[in-house]
């Protein structure tokens, strides 16, 4: 279930003093099954981009397609779309709004037309794979900690089974703690599904951590298209565009300047542990 993006571009307000160009040009396809990170600073065309992957924006110009199919076609069924390619913004606990965790999450398969059984058997997998306390299903999302409010409304997406997850700042607000348990829920449950997850992060730690490949945007074009090894390696670039590599990339590479013999595309602690361990003949 890819998507496709060919020259696609974005303008706002076109036509008066207001128009700005969000996106120039992108192309890009999304592999199935892949996890997939996205960068780049503000106003660099993030946002914008992973709207036109579900259809909340239509391009200017260029073609976007999903799973082989033109969805600017008139007789595309964008609500499918939208079913199947998920989209969790940031701070989508905001949107909880039912009296329960439980009724929250039904919304959406509910809308599908789905049977109760059905929309009860989505619901309890969707909760398990987010891993939501089990007693705390009939409690009010108002009475929620922060994390566990963001678990449920991630849940409401998962339960409309989508092929592809997007989320948009999962972890902003959140502290350190909260931060590694959603991201960490996120790649067990991308691990056990198969389906293609796209994060966007200002955190460069998670994204190196998490992702297989990583898309920087830049004035609304993709600047770079690599793992995270290949973006990470052109950190005096990205520094350039209002970005930073990993904190362990700086410190190991100054660690190189200094004479130790260790790798310089280092981008997570782990690495870097292994890379020092390696330095002083410890497997």
């Amino acid at each position: 279930m890819s998507i496709i993006l060919d020259k696609v571009s974005h303008v706002y307000s076109p036509g008066n003093a207001y128009e700005t160009t969000a996106l120039s040009n992108v192309s890009l396809k999304i592999e199935d099954n892949e996890f997939l990170g996205i960068i780049g600073h503000t106003g660099s065309g993030k946002s914008t981009l992973i709207q036109h992957m579900n259809g909340l924006l239509k391009p200017s110009s260029g073609t976007i397609y999903y799973n082989g199919k033109d969805t600017s076609k008139k007789d595309f069924p964008r609500k499918e779309l939208r079913s199947k390619v998920g989209m969790v913004f940031q701070y989508p606990e905001h949107q909880l709004f039912e009296p329960t965790v439980f009724e929250d999450v039904c919304f959406g398969p509910k809308n599908l037309g789905l049977s109760k059984e059905e929309v009860d058997d989505r619901v309890y997998e969707a909760l398990k794979l987010v891993e939501f306390p089990e007693e705390l299903i009939s409690a009010s999302p108002f009475d929620l900690s922060g994390g566990q409010k963001r678990r449920a409304a991630i849940a409401g997406v998962l339960a409309m089974k989508p092929d592809i997850l997007i989320l948009d700042e999962p972890t902003a607000g959140l502290d350190p703690k909260g931060r590694d348990e959603i991201l960490g829920m996120i790649d067990k449950m991308h691990k056990k599904t198969k389906n293609t997850v796209v994060l966007v992060s200002h955190s460069m730690e998670d994204i190196a951590r998490f992702v297989d490949r990583i898309i920087v945007m830049n004035h609304g074009k993709i600047e770079y298209d690599d793992t995270p090894k290949g973006v990470f390696n052109n950190y005096k670039e990205l520094e350039q565009m209002g970005l930073r590599a990993p904190e362990i990339t700086y410190l190991m590479n100054d660690m190189l300047r200094y004479g130790f013999d260790v790798s310089s595309d280092v981008t997570t602690i782990e690495e870097a542990k292994k890379e020092i361990l390696k330095l002083y003949g410890i497997n």
